[in-house]
């Protein structure tokens, strides 16, 4: 039984904007530190599968960049998305590709660009869960236990526990919920019932197939279509023309949210998704004003609680409180921080402006 680790590496990070673009996307910034996040997620999963069982799946614009931040890696260690379809597409891909090497085997399907800093604990949850979806028609997923009443994540509740392995517990799923208001949740980080939805699967490549071909039989259809070109020089106009006609959706609503074999191991690995530049401003280091950031110099009067990005720039700020700078040369970013998911939108300005340049 081969285990592939699957690092789904094909977004953009538009909350990430002017830093991250189409071509240079969040994953292959050094947001938080010197490695970059592709990188460190690549380094992390080592740890459990070897190098020629770790594959990429990303589109044609990213590849090269991608092949840069991890040069050790084989052409046959990348598999390319015409374009974004969402995670469920994007899985199912990666399902046909480990089922066409070895359809025994389970997958680590892991996003490429969040932060954990307990990579010891990630490898360790990690391989327990492994070993019980090899035995196991299950959808596994990691939760992270909350540590405030966040707002921005999804949660997770928990139902009957069905095992417990070397001190960490295997519950059957209860529900999912969207990100809630403060209220709601409070009472889940009270309830102590309820985690941070992480995004990290784990199941045997049949399973999810199987769920597939239940709840999104157009998707599976599609995906199965594909999987008899693959290796063949008609793939890529072959996966082109499929995906121009299956629509794009979650895992989470596709699957997870309906199948009843969803299980949820918690954990605490020092998890975080870098969901904004609000976030990056929240971990990092910070000096006695209060300010983050990455900088040639800063003059500061009076001003606290910033993120301030300008390695080429001498930046000056005046009674400023909660603002992010992000300055890139050609572009230049100035936002509360409290608007920091609206960044987004300024993405789809450019878009409908035809500043193809900035995106």
């Amino acid at each position: 039984m081969n285990v592939y680790a699957i690092l789904m590496a094909g977004g953009v990070g538009t909350r990430f904007w002017p830093r991250s673009r189409r071509k240079y996307p969040k994953q292959v910034l050094n947001i938080v530190n010197q490695e970059t996040m592709i990188q460190a997620t690549y380094k992390r999963v080592k740890g459990i599968v070897g190098e020629s069982n770790i594959f990429i799946v990303t589109n044609y614009d990213q590849k090269d960049i991608i092949k840069e931040n991890l040069p050790e890696l084989k052409d046959n260690n990348y598999i390319l998305e015409p374009f974004g379809r969402n995670t469920a597409p994007c899985i199912g891909l990666a399902a046909i590709h480990a089922m066409v090497r070895d359809p025994n085997s389970v997958m680590l399907v892991l996003p490429a660009d969040h932060i954990i800093q307990d990579d010891k604990k990630f490898q360790e949850v990690s391989q327990l869960a492994i070993k019980f979806a090899s035995e196991n028609d299950a959808l596994l997923t990691l939760g992270i236990t909350p540590t405030f009443a966040s707002t921005g994540y999804g949660y997770i509740q928990r139902g009957k526990e069905v095992a417990q392995v070397k001190g960490n517990q295997i519950f059957k799923v209860k529900t999912f919920a969207e990100k809630p208001n403060g209220d709601t949740a409070r009472r889940f980080l009270e309830s102590g019932d309820f985690f941070w939805n992480s995004g990290m699967f784990i199941w045997k490549t049949a399973t999810i197939l199987e769920e597939l071909s239940e709840k999104l039989p157009e998707i599976y259809d599609g995906i199965m279509e594909l999987k008899q070109y693959i290796d063949s020089p008609k793939y890529t106009e072959k996966a082109d023309e499929i995906y121009r006609r299956i629509r794009g959706i979650s895992i989470d609503y596709g699957v997870m949210q309906t199948s009843d074999r969803v299980y949820v191991i918690p954990t605490n690995i020092g998890w975080n998704d870098v969901g904004s530049w609000e976030t990056v401003f929240e971990i990092s280091e910070k000096d006695k004003n209060k300010i983050a950031g990455d900088y040639e110099d800063l003059l500061n009067v009076e001003s606290s609680e910033c993120y301030v990005y300008s390695p080429e720039k001498v930046i000056a700020l005046v009674g400023m409180k909660n603002v992010l700078v992000v300055d890139t040369g050609d572009a230049l970013l100035i936002c509360k921080k409290s608007h920091s998911q609206k960044v987004k939108d300024i993405v789809d300005q450019l878009n409908k402006k035809g500043l193809n340049e900035l995106l």
